[in-house]
């Protein structure tokens, strides 16, 4: 039997040293950002009965779950979204509480990607999710604008966010005369812009407004333009009122000058079925994918119980903190600033002596080796300035020279 036991599952991975950091570093600035606004931090169990995520319009396939049993047999699964828990937990723990609530997190996800090569299947995520409230354009402002500072806070001058309804292409595939498994392949099909086999399987349909809109779809992209290509395509009451309102969200961020950030998307199509509105997704240069996304949905929570509007978004933080060590905007990892080397029957001296400096705000190692000389030699190859000899009296012997 072949073991396992020196690599990691597939689609995971080791951090180490300045990739750590470069994480932490991300967390640290998002956390600040988060609760500068007004939220609070919430953390759900890694572990999830499977129904959790397997209500109607959860939108997760038994495949693409990590499963498990408990003590009793029961179905579970390692968490693989953040948002549906959280919305468990408002309509549970929370359900007495007052609306509006401001949660983030900052945990991890797990799906199976065994399909997508080079696809991470552990991912860190941090984000926000904004519940209740009377006011649903004050809730998407607030929380479109605050995935601009998150963006800012790594890209000031190239970041992109892409807006657009997932309520567009629910009006128009709700017209087809299929069956859910047609319309999660049409979605499937405009989400990877594949245009040649969504309009091979559309042509099966035969030819009308609906049909040539959909082929349109994942072309419904660029600026202001696109609201009015959209209503060429294809108009009733409903696609208006989809498109009037993302056009006042479109022109408000425009008008913070957000405008050469911006761009319209009709062709966002999440593969997560919650969403019922406004959706984005939010990009840094250079990275070949969205590192935020989010959205409008306002029947999750009460499908656990608890009517409420909600709005949020995540950040994949891998990927941010990838993008900063590859431009040096990380964190490096610190040389110490000194060994602390206690001679026979020194030893808990220096460490007490190490503790000293370590509350300094010096970065200090202990000395492990027997003598003062190897000890020195030591700092010498790995370029540490100075050690600090423990005896009857403190001694510096200084190694950069």
């Amino acid at each position: 039997m072949k073991r396992y036991d020196l690599i990691t599952p597939e689609g995971t991975r080791d951090l180490l040293f300045e990739e750590s950091l470069a994480r932490r570093e991300v967390e640290r600035k998002l956390e600040k950002l988060f609760t500068g606004f007004g939220y609070s931090e919430v953390v759900t169990p890694g572990i999830e009965f499977y129904d959790v995520f397997s209500g109607s319009s959860r939108g997760f396939s038994q495949e693409s779950l990590y499963k498990l049993t408990d003590s009793k047999g029961r179905l579970i699964v390692i968490r693989p979204d953040s948002t549906i828990p959280i919305a468990r937990l408002v309509a549970t723990r929370l359900k007495d509480s007052r609306l509006p609530l401001r949660l983030f997190y900052n945990q991890s996800v797990y799906k199976n990607n065994s399909l997508l090569k080079g696809r991470s299947d552990e991912v860190v995520q941090a984000g926000v999710e904004l519940i209740g409230g009377s006011s649903i354009k004050r809730s998407d402002y607030e929380v479109l604008c605050l995935a601009v500072s998150a963006l800012k806070e790594f890209d000031r001058d190239n970041f992109r966010l892409e807006i657009g309804h997932i309520g567009y292409f629910k009006e128009l595939v709700a017209r087809l005369n299929v069956d859910q498994d047609v319309r999660e392949e049409i979605r499937m099909l405009i989400s990877a812009k594949n245009y040649p086999a969504l309009n091979d399987l559309l042509d099966s349909f035969g030819d009308n407004k609906i049909i040539r809109t959909l082929k349109q779809l994942p072309r419904l992209f660029g600026g202001v333009e696109v609201f009015d290509k959209a209503s060429e395509l294809y108009t009733d009451e409903k696609i208006d009122g989809i498109l009037v309102h993302l056009r006042e969200v479109y022109n408000r961020l425009s008008s913070l000058g957000f405008e050469d950030k911006l761009s319209v998307d009709l062709g966002i199509v999440s593969h997560t079925d919650y969403y019922t509105g406004v959706v984005f997704k939010g990009y840094i240069s250079g990275v070949g994918h969205s590192v935020l996304k989010g959205g409008r949905y306002d029947g999750l929570l009460g499908e656990f119980g608890r009517e409420a509007n909600a709005v949020g978004f995540g950040i994949t933080v891998d990927a941010v903190a990838n993008y900063l060590r590859k431009r040096g905007m990380s964190p490096k990892v610190k040389t110490p600033d000194a060994i602390v080397f206690g001679k026979k029957g020194f030893v808990v001296e220096a460490i007490s002596y190490a503790e000293k400096l370590a509350k300094e705000g010096l970065v200090v190692e202990n000395g492990l080796f027997d003598t003062a000389e190897e000890t020195i030699q030591y700092a010498r190859e790995c370029k540490i300035p100075k050690v600090i000899v423990i005896d009857t009296e403190v001694k510096e012997v200084r190694c950069d020279e």
